[in-house]
Order: structure tokens, then sequence, then C-alpha cells
């Protein structure tokens, strides 16, 4: 703006003119230049942040390429461990869903491993469900591992000093996910596998042939033609044959026995190679289900052609001592004796029939006198007839076996030196000694 006492001249007017489009010219030059410095600062913040993105775009790169190529490499859970550590420079744990130690990678691991109380897992687990990124708990890192809404597992990242920024958490979740195809692929080689060894249990023990029966064996791993025992299992009705099951394979894997376990009928069966130890497989299963439980096992097989034969033997032990007096324990095959001929399955009445006929007076004697007649008689048929040997084996005296002897001839009224009663006589004491569970 100018200002004066008189028009300006024609001359004044074009100066004016002249220096208004000269300001003009500057204030545009200036406001060019303000809006270019402004771009240029902005411009040099977008080349920061994509700088920063390229980077972080290598780095997770870098963690999918690392943690791919060792899921490929069959490095299994210890590989994931180890190249998540040298990711992120901090100590990993890889725990199953009950906080067992699975894997370690890094240094300190803590021995023994802590283990937190079942209920506080429980809702460790529920409130990191609830959130779709890591969660932090006291020192650690933590994500879970659920490929279809099942926790398999725990990967947590050790991490007292809080220094886990934005790259350290895209490995924990890209671990994460590595992780979860990697359980989900040996539950599912797992599943497989046991369904391959009850479908081959389920044949071996209907019949199949040898070769066939060889060859399935040896594409699961196990040795067929090593001498096997067929095993028949049944618990209490309050436990779930799946659980048996497991408890069964825990067991014969503490025992060493090379085993293929399959559910059948209701029962647990279980095909092993080598000696079975009939009494250490009920004490293991007993201490981690309960003593309620029963266990039938058939004689030796040395080739698979002899599973169906032994399963059914197995089958009879199992029955015969669940209708025993002590119903809870082993019974071998070959612990039934002459019980083997007596009873079939379908004539079970008929020989407790035999037993009361033929012992039935002196058992009654026993329970309502508190005596030993009958095992007194059982021993003395066992030992021939001879007295030394009867009365050792019992460790009485002569004349307290010659006493209870008598008394087994005025109850019985009969004559121990007959031919006929002996035989009789011996059959029932062997048959009621099965059937009580004293083998």
């Amino acid at each position: 703006m100018v200002r004066a006492e008189r028009p300006p001249s024609r001359d004044e007017t074009f100066l004016l003119n002249s220096l208004c489009q000269h300001t003009a010219t500057a204030l545009a030059t200036a406001a060019l230049l303000k809006r270019e410095r402004r771009q240029a600062v902005a411009l040099r913040e977008l080349n920061e942040q994509l700088s920063t993105s390229v980077e972080r775009l290598k780095q997770q790169k870098l963690v999918h390429d690392v943690l791919s190529t060792i899921s490929a490499s069959g490095a299994g859970e210890p590989g994931i461990a180890h190249a998540l550590h040298q990711l992120t420079a901090l100590p990993v744990a890889i725990e199953d869903q009950f906080g067992n130690l699975r894997a370690w990678g890094g240094p300190g691991r803590p021995e023994p491993y802590p283990k937190v109380g079942v209920h506080r897992r429980e809702e460790l687990l529920r409130h990191a469900a609830t959130l779709p990124v890591p969660v932090r708990v006291k020192d650690r890192l933590i994500s879970l591992v659920r490929p279809r809404h099942e926790v398999l597992g725990v990967l947590a990242l050790i991490d007292p000093a809080r220094t886990a920024g934005a790259d350290e958490v895209f490995a924990l979740e890209y671990g994460t996910t590595v992780l979860a195809l990697e359980l989900s692929h040996q539950r599912s080689l797992a599943e497989a596998e046991l369904r391959l060894r009850r479908d081959l249990v389920d044949d071996l023990i209907a019949g199949t042939d040898d070769g066939s029966a060889y060859a399935r064996a040896d594409a699961i791993g196990h040795d067929l033609r090593r001498p096997h025992h067929v095993v028949v299992l049944r618990w209490s009705d309050d436990i779930a044959d799946d659980v048996v099951a497991e408890a069964t394979a825990r067991a014969v894997t503490t025992l060493g026995l090379p085993s293929l376990v399959s559910r059948h009928s209701g029962t647990v069966v279980l095909l092993t190679a080598g000696h079975l130890d009939g009494a250490a497989l009920y004490a293991s299963l007993s201490k981690s289900l309960g003593a309620d439980g029963a266990i039938g096992i058939g004689s030796r097989c040395d080739h698979p052609g002899r599973l169906p034969k032994s399963y059914t033997e197995a089958v009879r032990a199992l029955e015969i001592r669940r209708t025993s007096q002590a119903s809870n324990g082993f019974t071998t095959f070959e612990q039934l004796g002459i019980y083997r001929i007596l009873d079939t399955g379908e004539n079970h009445g008929d020989v407790l029939e035999f037993v009361r006929e033929w012992l039935g007076k002196l058992l009654d004697y026993d329970t309502q006198r508190n005596a030993d007649l009958v095992p007194t008689l059982a021993q003395y048929l066992e030992c021939g007839g001879n007295y030394d040997d009867t009365a050792a084996a019992l460790t009485i005296h002569r004349s307290t076996l010659r006493y209870r002897l008598g008394r087994i001839r005025e109850i019985t009224e009969l004559d121990l030196n007959d031919v006929d009663s002996r035989l009789n006589l011996h059959l029932a004491t062997r048959t009621w000694q099965v059937l009580r569970g004293s083998q």
C-alpha cells in the first residue's frame, strides 16, 4: 500500500506497478521455498520410515527364512528353540500344555525346570487365549501354540530385562506358527501310527498270514519275529479304555518291553515281545490306575499264526481271574493247569459244583472254625502223600499234620488212600486254588 498527498504521475504509477509485480514475485518465491522446505522435511521423514520398514522387512524375511529352513530340515522343537534364540538373543523355552519343558534354546536353562500348579497354569492359558498377541508374564513373553483352538504347547522368550521389541515379538509370533505346524505334524503321525498299530493288533488276534503280518509290523518299526505273548487287561468300569491303554503303553515302555497296544471288545489287548513279568506289569498299572483290575496272559507265540490261540487263552485266563475270589491281579494261561481242561468257558457252573461236591464239607469247616484243612489237603496231595515233605511245606509238626488228615477223613468220610478219591480230591484242590487266585 502506498499513500501520497497527490495522485502519482504516469512514471510513478509505472514504477509502483513494477514494484508490486516484484513484490508479488518475491512473496510467491518465498511461499514456494517454504513449501519446498516442508516437503523436504516430510520426504526425509518418509525416507526414514521407509528405511525402517525396509530394515524391518529384512529382519522379518530373515526370521521367515531361518525358521522355515529349520522347520523343513526336520530339526524339530530343539531346532526351533535354538533358531529363535539366535534371532532374538534371548533364551527360549518350549513347554507342553501342562508346563513340562520340551525344548530349550540359549543359556541359563534352569535345573530343575520350574512348574506352576495346575490351577495357576489353567488360569494363565485361559488369559493368554483371550489375547491376539503374546502376553507378558513376569520375566517371560509367552505365546500359545494352538493350531485348531486346542493348546498344544507354549513358546516363551525369557526376557527379565524387558528388552524385547517389535522384532522379537514378530519372531516369537512366527516361531509359534512354525511350532504349531511341527506339533500338529507330530500329532498326526502319532495318530496315524496308533491307528496302524491298532489295526495290526486286531488283525493279528483274528488271524492273518505270517508274511503280511511281518511286513506290516516292519512298516511301523515293530519286530514281530521275536516270541510274543498276548495280554488282555480289564480295569474298573469307572476308568475309560483309552486311559487304561495309555497307562499300559507307559508301563511296558518303563519295563522295556517292545509292544503293540489296542482296544478290543471292552478290553485292552497287548502284544508284547520278550519275557513278560506279569507281577511287574500289574504293580505298575495298579500304581497308576488303582488295584481294581485284572490281567490275563496267553501262552508264548513263536510266530504270528499262533497269536489268535494265545488271545483266546488270555481272555480265558482273564475271565477266570475276574470270577475267582481274588478277582484283582494277573493270571497266566499256564497257571490254570488242569483247570484249562475242566473249564472250557461253557461249563463253569459244573466246575464249581464239582469243587463243592468234593471239598464242600471241608470248605464249610474251614470257614466256621477258621481252620486250614483244604490248604493242608492240597499240599498233602501235591507232595504225593509224603508226610515229611508236606509238614515241611506247611511249616507244621508231623503230629499236627497227622491230626489234620484225620479230621479230613472224618469230615469227608473218604479214604485218602483210594486212587479214585485221591484223583478227584487232587483235581478239586487244584481247581480251588485257581478259583481263589492263589497261583
